[in-house]
């Protein structure tokens, strides 16, 4: 790894693919969101290779990426889709040191969708489950999604969870936020052997997310999707103090970039053991991953 500025290399737990074949499924409305709003360039935006976007993992000192293979909404509906679990397995295929696999959730899709979780875990070697509950409109605590919450609690994997405001990602669809960290207190009561990773930090509610990481011992923080540099100072005493057991490192690349993230965290100047945990070792822990 060139770069040296930290005690550990980093694992990123929350990367989406930029793939030409990973952007074949995403629907043509994004420009807006992704270049207009959260300012990502032109050339990440129309797609990179994996080989690229290794060379900037290694340039911000990220040596492990877990890729997100997502179900963005119900099927058949405006703007939803659903990137195939393949397309993800292929690239941990193909840098099975680099890449770990998260398989995506869409509570509508019942039993069988259970069963492609099962199969993706079992069969594809991925390390985890992920879900976006604003696009289902439905919140954390919902029945729909206890069979999956049952699955991966059989399997012994972990799920990550976006809480939070959601924004407007297509204008054919616009989303409540359902996302209040609060309702992971129902889940985790009813699942304890079950680790549950709220991402995104929880913001405007970052201090639910904070207090259901402090009361449940299977509820961990995420802290992808917003620059370290504007998290809220709650979140940055947090990790320094009390939770730096609970907080997971991630970018929600292409959201933020890799190099800005890790430049960004520098700054807050966390303890050298804080910064360990926070970019490495809690992640290995929650999933299992040794070392």
């Amino acid at each position: 790894m060139p770069n040296t500025k930290f005690p550990v290399a980093a694992i990123d737990a929350v990367v989406n693919i930029q793939t030409a074949e990973a952007l074949s499924h995403r629907p043509p409305d994004r420009r807006e969101f992704y270049v207009e709003k959260l300012g990502i360039d032109e050339g990440t935006f129309n797609g990179i290779s994996l080989e690229d976007m290794l060379q900037r993992m290694d340039e911000a000192g990220i040596e492990k990426a877990f890729l997100v293979a997502p179900k963005i909404g119900r099927q058949g509906l405006p703007a939803a889709y659903h990137l195939p679990y393949q397309v993800v397995a292929d690239a941990v295929q193909a840098h099975p040191d680099r890449f770990y696999g998260l398989a995506g959730i869409d509570p509508f899709e019942g039993m069988d969708g259970v069963r492609q979780l099962e199969h993706a875990v079992t069969e594809l070697g991925f390390i985890g489950a992920h879900v976006y509950p604003h696009w289902f409109e439905l919140a954390p605590d919902h029945a729909k999604y206890y069979p999956f919450y049952a699955k991966c609690a059989e399997l012994g994997v972990p799920i990550q969870m976006q809480v939070g405001q959601s924004l407007v990602y297509s204008k054919a669809s616009p989303m409540r936020s359902v996302g209040q960290p609060i309702t992971l207190d129902a889940v985790a009561c009813d699942f304890p052997e079950l680790k549950l990773i709220g991402i995104h930090i929880g913001i405007p509610w970052h201090d639910e997310m904070i207090a259901m990481a402090w009361k449940h011992a299977n509820v961990y923080m995420g802290c992808d999707a917003h620059a370290p540099k504007h998290w809220p100072q709650s979140v940055v005493q947090y990790i320094n103090s009390y939770g730096q057991d609970k907080v997971i490192f991630g970018t929600d690349f292409p959201v933020i970039d890799f190099a800005r993230a890790m430049r960004d965290i520098a700054g807050h100047g966390f303890k050298p053991a804080v910064l360990a945990k926070l970019l490495r070792h809690n992640v290995e822990r929650v999933y299992g991953l040794g070392g």
